[in-house]
């Protein structure tokens, strides 16, 4: 299986805070590749790094066998990488089918000058074309009953919903998902874990999330990586990450058991007679 996307011996300083270091791994085409750790382990700073948001100080990221190191967000988004944010960023006054129109400015081929002749180019042609995409997008994510609705008048779990539709509504290849499940009720994440194995396994799509929630990861990741303090510190199967002491001792905060030696252990009181 080829590889989408490799990660070379990244670091990330902010001024004398190092946020990671030396952090390499690789994902193949069409794996959901979960990463894991406490508050603070850099998730999220690696999830930039992938998306241009952040620079590496140190270290190479390559998409589909190209240097993408250098390159800003728009050029990877053009290339076919997408995301979602920690922290919503919809447009709160628009309708959430605009707030999904949106997602795909980086497909339209028509400009300025060419779309003000709208009606004697394929401006129109192609607008429609983009409407019937995003109608997909919302029947997928059965966002019927709520699509002329302003994006900020929805619940938080909606809301989340229709940003991975934007996230959608690029196309991508690859796929960021940072917490998509953050703040969802028990019914809002079985179905956002659906909807992200649909996107996996229907439409192909690489999946790259950060989540908390370690049932999910465990159900539904093909491999996890543990990250802890910018460092990683496993990576492989979902099971046998969770297994690992140092990842318990990380991120469950379990101390290492005290074996004690059965000679060693107190005599057992004798029951009174």
């Amino acid at each position: 299986m080829a590889t989408s996307l490799e990660v070379r011996g990244v670091s990330l300083r902010f001024g004398g805070v190092r946020a990671l270091t030396d952090v390499s791994f690789a994902i193949k085409e069409g794996e959901l590749f979960s990463i894991i750790g406490p508050n603070g382990a850099g998730k999220t700073s690696i999830v930039n790094c992938i998306s241009g948001r952040y620079k590496p100080t140190e270290g190479q990221l390559f998409y589909q066998g190209r240097d993408i190191t250098g390159l800003t967000p728009n050029a990877r988004a053009s290339l076919g990488i997408g995301r979602t944010f920690q922290n919503l960023a919809l447009f709160h006054h628009m309708s959430v089918l605009d707030n999904i129109m949106v997602g795909r400015h980086h497909l339209l081929k028509n400009n300025f000058f060419t779309g003000s002749l709208y009606w004697l180019t394929g401006a129109r042609k192609e607008e429609l074309a983009h409407r019937r995409k995003v109608e997909e997008i919302i029947d997928f994510l059965d966002l019927q009953s709520v699509r002329q609705a302003p994006a900020g008048t929805l619940s938080y779990g909606l809301r989340k919903r229709v940003e991975l539709a934007r996230a959608m509504a690029l196309e991508p290849r690859l796929i960021l998902l940072d917490e998509p499940m953050a703040g969802m009720n028990f019914e809002e994440k079985e179905d956002m874990a659906r909807y992200i194995v649909d996107l996996n396994e229907e439409f192909g799509m690489t999946v790259v999330m950060i989540e908390h929630d370690m049932g999910v990861v465990m159900d539904i990741s093909h491999r996890v990586m543990v990250l802890d303090f910018g460092r990683k510190i496993a990576e492989g199967d979902p099971a046998a990450v969770l297994a690992d002491p140092h990842v318990r001792r990380a991120y469950l905060g379990e101390e290492d058991e005290v074996l004690v030696d059965p000679d060693d252990a107190p005599p057992a009181q004798e029951s009174a007679a």
